[in-house]
């Protein structure tokens, strides 16, 4: 299979489009998507760490829209956490006075406040995950990944103890924890144990993640609880600051300055992306539908580019859409451990959320790539943080 559905709704990206409708249209196509998860999660509380984040973007807008547009009473109640360390993004305070939505400003690393009563869903998204900022605060990443987590799983141990067992525990993994396949493991089953340094420049996140999975599989086996972990691969699109460093949002940055698109390395390394909008939907279904103690796949099996293809895509989509005249270049990074660790290869197997959990990628690559470089027209300016 492709990764994407022959019957993908025909959006029209054009330069007329403006952010607001790549995200609404996103919105619903995610409560379409997820009619079943969220009709179980009504009437229930959802606690969300690092809400503020890029995934917390669509994560926590899309239960809004759904209360709006689809849920009944009671609603699907919020509580968005964060610690607001790289600021606090307009999307998310044009949403205050929503009265299912509570905002937290919160250190996932100290306990959570006793009054916040029963969860019934968490999901635990606070981490930092870009490379440039997770290499920049090493120990504040791991601190989320393992203490925050800890945390959070024995506040539901001590809940369930109470009466109040939870409905579902989603923790954020990652991809990165397969660290460097070997070629025979590309695509990467879950199964696959993983080629990772633990002392690379990389290993304060991709150990802290391998980590939390641990926990996660012997807190779902000892206590029976719901708990699941998901491993994103390369996800792209509405929400990720264009100043978060990742490759799009360095290249759309360039883009929209006029500038060429810089490659740091020989753009051999291959990647497959999955946009925003079709991961959310993968995720919701982990959290409500998983197996306990398991992790599944959240990407794109197709196509899997190389970072070349990737700029000369999007230059191609930027030319289209906004007359955009660059080219990209070859250079070499000042950072010496740009690219330790770096893995040549990344892209998944999802057969088991798709066995599983009826998960299956509708945005093509191209559209995705036009919906996000809309949206990153329209959001020029982030926190460089």
């Amino acid at each position: 299979m492709n990764g994407q559905l022959d019957h993908e709704p025909a959006f029209g990206v054009t330069s007329e489009t403006t952010a607001a409708q790549v995200v609404t249209r996103d919105l619903e196509d995610i409560c379409r998507r997820l009619e079943s998860e969220f009709s179980a999660m009504q009437g229930k509380t959802l606690f969300i760490s690092g809400g503020a984040g890029f995934l917390g973007h669509y994560l926590v807008q899309s239960v809004l829209h759904w209360n709006r547009t689809h849920g009944g009473e009671p609603p699907i109640k919020i509580i968005a956490s964060d610690n607001y360390i790289r600021g606090v993004p307009e999307w998310l305070t044009a949403l205050e006075g929503d009265p299912a939505l509570t905002l937290l400003r919160h250190d996932i690393t100290d306990p959570l406040p006793d009054d916040l009563g029963p969860l019934d869903f968490i999901i635990h998204a606070a981490s930092i995950a870009s490379p440039i900022y997770y290499r920049r605060y090493p120990i504040e990443t791991m601190d989320a990944n393992v203490n925050g987590l800890r945390l959070l799983l024995e506040r539901c141990r001590k809940q369930q103890a109470a009466g109040h067992p939870m409905s579902g525990f989603l923790f954020f993994s990652t991809s990165e924890i397969y660290g460097d396949p070997t070629p025979d493991q590309i695509p990467t089953p879950e199964t696959y144990r993983g080629n990772v340094s633990c002392t690379g420049p990389r290993a304060c996140y991709d150990e802290s993640k391998r980590y939390g999975e641990t926990l996660c599989v012997n807190f779902a086996r000892q206590y029976d609880m719901p708990i699941t972990s998901a491993r994103p691969f390369n996800n792209y699109g509405p929400g990720l600051k264009i100043t978060d460093r990742r490759v799009i949002p360095d290249f759309a940055r360039d883009l929209f300055a006029g500038n060429d698109l810089v490659l740091l390395s020989d753009g051999s390394p291959t990647r497959t992306f999955c946009y925003v909008a079709d991961a959310i939907v993968g995720y919701f279904k982990i959290l409500v539908r998983g197996r306990a103690g398991e992790a599944y796949n959240i990407g794109n099996e197709t196509p899997e580019i190389s970072m070349l293809t990737l700029a000369g895509k999007l230059a191609e989509s930027a030319s289209d859409l906004f007359g955009y005249a660059g080219k990209v270049v070859r250079n070499v990074s000042g950072d010496q451990d740009y690219l330790t660790d770096n893995p040549q290869r990344r892209c998944p197997i999802i057969a088991k959320a798709r066995e599983e959990l009826d998960f299956e990628p509708e945005v093509s690559f191209e559209e995705g790539l036009r919906r996000t470089l809309v949206w990153y027209r329209d959001n020029q300016q982030a926190q460089d943080a």
